[in-house]
C-alpha cells in the first residue's frame, strides 16, 4: 500500500476531480491518495465521486484556505 499525494491547489472545478480520477487509475487497490485542494467545491464534489466509483473518503477537513481528503482506492 502506498501513500501518493496530489496537490491541486489553484485548481478550479473539474480539475481537481480530474486529477484525483488520473491518479486513482494509476493507483493499485488499498493506495491512500491524500488530496489538498483550494476549490471550496471540491468537498462535495469528492465525496459524490467516491460514492460513485466505491472508493472509500477516509477524511474530509476544510479550513478557511484549504480542503484536504484522504481517500482509500478500492
Amino acid at each position: 500500500m502506498a501513500e501518493i499525494n496530489l496537490n491541486c491547489k489553484g485548481l478550479q472545478c473539474p480539475g481537481p476531480i480530474m486529477q484525483v480520477f488520473k491518479a486513482s487509475k494509476e493507483a493499485n487497490s488499498g493506495d491512500i491518495l491524500n488530496v489538498k485542494v483550494t476549490d471550496r467545491g471540491f468537498a462535495k464534489d469528492i465525496a459524490a465521486w467516491c460514492k460513485k466509483t466505491g472508493n472509500k473518503l477516509l477524511e474530509l477537513n476544510e479550513t478557511e484556505t484549504e480542503i484536504n481528503a484522504k481517500i482509500q482506492i478500492k
